[in-house]
C-alpha cells in the first residue's frame, strides 16, 4: 500500500468516526429534548453470514492433485530427439500439479464430494481440511456426465455438511460458495440463484444451477450453500474467459446425491433409458401462441419400455414422477437419474388428453 492510500485510509477512518460520533450524540439528544417523542433510537438490525460460514467452513477442504506427466500420455514426448524436433519443453516429462476444493458429506465414513474434472487422471490425491489435517485420498468413482466425483478419507472427528433439496429452489434464493480460489485459501462468496436449469452443451446430464456468486478456478467441486446450511450445488464450470464475470453453475445437490449413491453401491453411475426420441416442441403456425411445454416424442423404438407402456410418437411428456419436465433435455435428465430398474410415471399429453403412464426403466 502506498503513502497516500494509507493516508487517504486514515483520513476515511477519522471521517467515519466523526460521523458516527455526531449520529450517536444527535440520537442521543432527540431522545431526551423536552416534547420529543418517547420511543428510543433502535440499534441497526445487523445481519450476518458469518454463523453460516462458522458452521460450515469446517467441512469445506482443499483438493491437491498429482496427474500423470503428458509423456506418460504420449510416449512420443519421452523421445529426447522428437521433443527438440518439435520445440516440446522437457516440462512435458514432468507430472501436473492442479487443485480444487470439495466438501465432506459424510464425516463417519469419511465421504468428499467434488469435480470429476479436478480429479481426473490423478496419481495422488491430497485433502486438505481447514483444521490443517491432511489426508491422501481414495478415488471411490467419478462420473464425467455430470462432472461428479467421489472421494473417501480415512479419519476421526471429521466435519460433515449435510446434502439439501436442490428441486426447492427458486431463482432469488441466497445462496454462498466456499472454495479455494487461485489457490488463496479458503474463500467465502454469496449471492443468489439466478437461474435453474442451465445446460452448457448437449452432451452429459446438466441442469445447472446458475449463480452470481462469485466463483474462480480453484472454487471447482466446492460447495453451493442454502442459508439453512444444506449444501444445494456442487461448483463446477464458469462462464467466461477463465475467471469469474458474475455467471457461476453448480450441479444441483439431488444429481449430486444421485450419482453419490450409485458409485457407493456399485461403484460406476448406472443409467437406464425407457427407448424414446425426444426433441422441442413446435410453435403452432403462425407463432401467435407459445409452444407447449414438454418433451415431444420423436420416436418410440420397437420393444422397448416405453413402446410396451403405450408411449407414441407424437406424445408431449409434461412431467416425470409429478415433476415438470418443460424441455427434452429435462426428460433426459430425469430418465438419466432414475435407478435402473425403477418404475417413473410419466405425464403424457395426446390429442388434449393427460394420461399417467408408468415405465419401467432398464439398462
Amino acid at each position: 500500500m502506498t503513502q497516500t492510500a494509507r493516508r487517504l485510509g486514515s483520513g476515511l477512518v477519522l471521517a467515519f468516526l466523526l460521523l458516527a460520533g455526531a449520529c450517536r450524540e444527535s440520537a442521543e439528544d432527540n431522545a431526551t429534548a423536552p416534547g420529543a417523542a418517547s420511543s428510543r433510537v433502535e440499534p441497526i438490525d445487523e445481519r450476518s453470514l458469518a454463523p453460516l460460514v462458522q458452521a460450515a467452513a469446517p467441512a469445506v477442504v482443499n483438493i491437491a492433485v498429482v496427474q500423470s506427466a503428458p509423456a506418460d500420455q504420449n510416449p512420443l514426448l519421452r523421445d529426447p530427439f522428437f521433443r527438440r524436433h518439435f520445440g516440446v519443453p522437457d516440462a512435458a516429462l514432468d507430472p501436473v500439479l492442479a487443485a480444487g476444493s470439495g466438501v465432506i458429506v459424510d464425516g463417519d465414513q469419511g465421504i468428499v464430494l467434488t469435480n470429476h474434472h479436478v480429479v481426473n487422471g490423478a496419481r495422488l490425491i491430497e485433502v486438505s481440511l481447514p483444521d490443517r489435517r491432511r489426508f491422501e485420498a481414495e478415488l471411490v468413482g467419478s462420473d464425467p456426465a455430470t462432472d461428479i466425483a467421489v472421494l473417501r478419507i480415512r479419519g476421526s472427528d471429521l466435519p460433515q455438511l449435510p446434502l439439501g433439496d436442490s428441486d426447492r429452489l427458486r431463482v432469488g434464493d441466497y445462496v454462498v460458495a466456499i472454495g479455494n480460489p487461485f489457490q488463496l485459501g479458503q474463500t467465502v462468496t454469496a449471492g443468489i440463484v439466478s437461474a435453474l436449469g442451465r445446460g452448457l452443451s448437449q452432451d452429459g446430464y446438466e441442469s445447472y444451477i446458475q449463480t452470481d456468486a462469485p466463483i474462480n478456478p480453484g472454487n471447482s467441486g466446492g460447495p453451493l450453500i442454502a442459508l439453512d446450511g444444506s449444501v444445494i450445488g456442487i461448483n463446477s464450470a464458469i462462464f467466461g474467459p477463465g475467471a469469474n464475470v458474475g455467471i457461476g453453475f453448480a450441479v444441483p445437490s439431488t444429481t449430486a446425491r444421485f450419482v453419490m449413491d450409485q458409485i457407493r453401491e456399485h461403484g460406476e453411475v448406472r443409467r437406464g433409458r425407457i427407448g424414446v426420441v425426444v426433441t422441442e416442441t413446435l410453435p403452432p403456425p403462425g407463432g401467435a401462441t407459445p409452444p407447449a411445454e414438454g418433451a415431444l416424442v420423436a420416436d418410440v423404438a420397437v420393444g422397448s419400455p416405453a413402446a410396451a407402456a403405450g408411449v407414441r410418437q407424437g406424445d408431449i411428456i409434461v412431467a416425470a414422477d409429478g415433476k415438470a419436465t418443460p424441455t427434452a433435455v429435462a426428460l433426459r435428465n430425469a430418465i438419466g437419474l432414475t435407478e435402473v430398474g425403477d418404475r417413473v410415471t410419466l405425464t403424457v399429453m395426446r390429442s388434449g388428453e393427460r394420461s399417467e403412464v408408468p415405465v419401467q426403466v432398464q439398462p
